[in-house]
C-alpha cells in the first residue's frame, strides 16, 4: 500500500520526459539494436542488480572512465541510474564530448 502511494506522489512530481529519455521498451528495441548500455551508479550498486548488458561507469568517475571505452561518437548510448538524476548527469557530460546518439532511460531501474 505506501509503496503505491509513493509512487502516485512521485509521479506527479517528476519531471516529463525530455527528448533524449526513452521508455523501457525502447530501452529493449536499442538493446537488440546494438546500443551500449552505461550505468552510472555506484559499483556496490551495480553488483546488487543492473539491466543486462550494461557496462558499468559510475557518474563521479564518469570523465575518465568513459574515455578508456573508446566507444565510436556514432554508437547508440543509453545512460541510467536508479531514478534518472545522475544518468542525466553523465548524458550532458557525453553531449559535451560530442556524442550524439544519446538516450537517458526515463525514471531509471525504478521503473526497470
Amino acid at each position: 500500500m505506501f509503496k503505491n502511494i509513493f509512487y502516485s506522489i512521485k509521479n506527479r512530481l517528476y519531471r516529463n520526459m525530455d527528448d533524449n529519455d526513452i521508455s523501457l521498451d525502447e530501452l529493449k528495441e536499442m538493446q537488440k539494436e546494438g546500443a551500449k548500455i552505461i550505468d552510472v551508479r555506484s559499483e556496490m550498486e551495480y553488483k546488487e542488480g543492473h539491466i543486462e548488458g550494461a557496462i558499468n561507469v559510475p557518474e563521479y568517475e564518469f570523465d575518465t572512465c568513459f574515455k578508456r571505452l573508446n566507444v565510436r561518437k556514432d554508437t547508440i548510448i543509453v545512460v541510467y541510474c536508479l531514478s534518472g538524476i545522475r544518468s542525466k548527469k553523465a548524458y550532458l557530460k557525453l553531449k559535451k564530448m560530442g556524442y550524439n546518439n544519446i538516450y537517458n532511460l526515463y525514471g531509471g531501474l525504478e521503473e526497470y
